[in-house]
């Protein structure tokens, strides 16, 4: 390991640490036995998020088992995680949604530790994640609840949360279903971040990872590790000293990541402001990765960012070699805080004092200027993380309520029928609940409509947010954004109480529903906003029209839509299918074409039309589905079907189509 660091020390500088130096004091070194011991270092450690899809499932576990051990933690990156290894030395501590998609189960975030949302890639910002089709085999589609050989695209630059409102209430729902868990946020380390993460702090998050242009495991091509992004040491000091400035410092942790190779680079981040510590390449190298650099090629010659099975067979590490390099690395940074004369990382956040720019050099030519790196803020707020720091408890809300009633229920009878009068201060309301049924039963499956909710008034955001199987939530009113976010399998109605006047397509929905739904159905007597179906993957739904970017990024399920639809339809769908009642024939203008396209419905396509719109008038009695059905010879020709042409040529089974069955 010596060695190892010399040679990188000695290299010529390349990163901005490779201008500073450490000062060390005068004063003797501090006894070795006085430092924080490994363990304490290596709970500061993380590996970065690498997905199952972007490496090997041998790589990927061999990664967490060492984490594990160690007492660090290792990121499942965004792409789900297999439950067979909830539970074991092989979960991933650190679960990463993004906004809600790609695997994310009442399951997979009930297993985590932290929850980590993705606002922005961290190898190649602007540009958006993107794991390439030939990646995606049975195994890694499944996880991901999508299709084979289809890419999976994270579009820039803000993977779905355009306000900071809008993060509020991801956090929010996270800790609905999960409460004991870290909830974090990763930024871009480039201009301006310092501000969006003073936003973050006050959206309620524990901790804010800042991810270097450094990097690329797995799927980046070369172009962006090469020229995308900013290094991880400009957004952390911006980061340290507006948070310091703003005595917000103190709420939140801050980790980094993005090209960390040794202790001392431990070390710099630590006086620049870090409180923890992630790395992704050098842990990849530490379990044999060559750096051929053909990991969006699916060729790792060693198995590492590989799915193809003669490769990944090539794959011999073991946990003890990955755990052999951090352990170096963390006596490496006990014997630099000995030298600083400091006991603990604690006692040297944030001291920007002990840095000193090297003098200009060949490489810069004084032209480099970095003392806006080690500049102190301008208050006295605190320089790292309080550890006495809690947030205060909210007052109990419905959710809470209905949770700890319906567990009571479940106990004493086995099912839980109930009613509840609901505002728009409601949210999230059915999270603690999912939480509450798969601690019941163990599992993510109940029997059919062992729960039935039934709810009167005016549902704030993310009603139905990760329901799971077995339960039906009934909304006499009107729903706000986020409607069955990461619905699991629930029964979700939302329709005019009885007795309401009922106009054809009067929205009861706001924007933004089924983000992320894995199964289930939704039936909504009457339209709803913008995004409808985004990021869907196996959910069915029945609506009476949407408004713009309808079935967004859509990879499986089924979309039933008994009126008009808005602008850019089915832009980046890469799965299931929508049916949509067209008789003015305006779809076709409204049709994003870059992977669908229009087509009659079949027999099959038919039948299972039907069985929706009847069980659509069964659960809200719509009159616009009744009167379809009245007709239904004389309209059928006004149906069109939109559906993925790479399905339709292959003749892909379609994900939802279960559904149907089950209602």
């Amino acid at each position: 390991y010596q060695h190892y660091a010399g040679l990188l020390h000695a290299a010529s500088p390349s990163e901005p640490r490779d201008l500073l130096s450490i000062v060390v004091p005068p004063s003797p070194p501090l006894p070795l036995d006085e430092v924080e011991p490994l363990t304490a270092i290596c709970r500061r450690f993380s590996t970065a998020a690498m997905s199952l899809g972007s490496l090997s499932a041998e790589a990927h576990s061999t990664l967490t088992i060492a984490m594990e051990r160690l007492g660090g933690l290792s990121n499942s990156g965004e792409g789900g995680e297999d439950p067979a290894r909830y539970g074991s030395l092989s979960n991933s501590p650190i679960k990463q949604v993004a906004s809600g998609r790609f695997g994310v189960t009442p399951a997979y975030l009930l297993s985590a530790r932290e929850l980590q949302i993705k606002i922005a890639q961290g190898s190649k910002p602007g540009e958006g994640g993107h794991l390439p089709g030939h990646k995606v085999t049975a195994e890694i589609a499944a996880l991901r609840h999508t299709l084979p050989g289809v890419d999976l695209i994270s579009p820039p630059p803000h993977h779905d949360i355009y306000s900071i409102e809008d993060l509020a209430q991801l956090i929010f729902d996270l800790r609905a279903i999960n409460p004991s868990a870290t909830i974090s946020v990763k930024l871009v380390a480039q201009a301006g971040v310092g501000v969006i993460a003073a936003g973050v702090v006050k959206a309620g998050a524990d901790l804010i990872v800042l991810s270097g242009h450094s990097g690329g495991t797995g799927a980046s091509p070369l172009s962006s590790i090469k020229h995308a992004g900013a290094p991880w040491e400009m957004g952390l000091a911006e980061t340290q000293q507006l948070l310091v400035e703003q005595r917000l410092r103190e709420r939140v942790r801050l980790r980094v990541d993005g090209g960390f190779r040794t202790g001392r680079d431990v070390i710099v981040a630590a006086l620049l402001g870090a409180d923890e510590f992630s790395f992704g390449t050098a842990a990849l190298v530490a379990e044999g990765c060559l750096m051929a650099r053909a990991c969006h090629k699916n060729t790792c010659p060693v198995g590492i960012a590989t799915q193809r099975p003669e490769l990944r067979a090539k794959f011999d590490a073991t946990p003890e070699q990955v755990m052999a390099f951090f352990t170096f690395v963390a006596h490496n940074v006990r014997e630099l805080l000995a030298q600083l004369g400091a006991r603990s990382l604690d006692e040297i956040i944030g001291e920007t004092g002990l840095l000193r720019a090297v003098a200009a050099s060949d490489v810069t030519e004084g032209w480099l200027d970095l003392q806006p790196l080690l500049r102190q803020a301008a208050h006295s707020g605190l320089r790292r993380h309080n550890r006495a720091y809690h947030r205060a408890p909210g007052e109990a809300t419905l959710n809470d309520k209905l949770a700890r009633q319906v567990r009571d229920d479940l106990k004493q009878g086995g099912r839980a029928h109930r009613s509840y009068a609901i505002n728009n201060r409601d949210r999230a309301v059915g999270a603690g609940l999912a939480a509450a049924l798969v601690a019941n039963s163990g599992s993510s499956a109940l029997p059919s409509n062992t729960v039935q909710l039934l709810f009167r008034g005016y549902a704030g955001q993310s009603f139905g947010a990760f329901a799971i199987a077995g339960a039906t939530l009934i909304l006499e009113g009107i729903a706000n954004d986020y409607v069955g976010k990461g619905l699991a399998g629930a029964v979700l109605v939302v329709k005019a109480p009885p007795g309401a006047y009922q106009k054809r397509e009067l929205p009861v929905l706001g924007n933004v529903a089924l983000y992320g739904a894995t199964s289930g159905t939704l039936f909504a007597a009457g339209g709803a906003g913008e995004r409808f179906a985004v990021r869907n993957s196996g959910a069915s739904a029945v609506v009476e029209g949407v408004g713009m970017h309808g079935c967004e990024y859509m990879t499986g399920g089924t979309v039933v839509i008994l009126g008009p639809t808005g602008r850019n339809f089915a832009a980046g769908m890469t799965g299931g299918r929508a049916f949509v009642f067209d008789p003015q024939a305006r779809l076709s203008s409204n049709l994003n074409r870059e992977y669908v396209d229009l087509f009659p419905l079949s027999d099959q396509d038919a039948s299972e039309l039907r069985a929706l719109l009847t069980a659509h008038v069964r659960h809200t009695g719509s009159k616009r589905a009744r009167g379809l059905l009245a007709t239904w010879e004389a309209e059928f020709p006004a149906w069109k079907k939109v559906a993925v042409l790479r399905e339709v040529q292959a003749a892909v089974p379609l994900q939802g189509t279960l559904q149907v069955a089950k209602l």
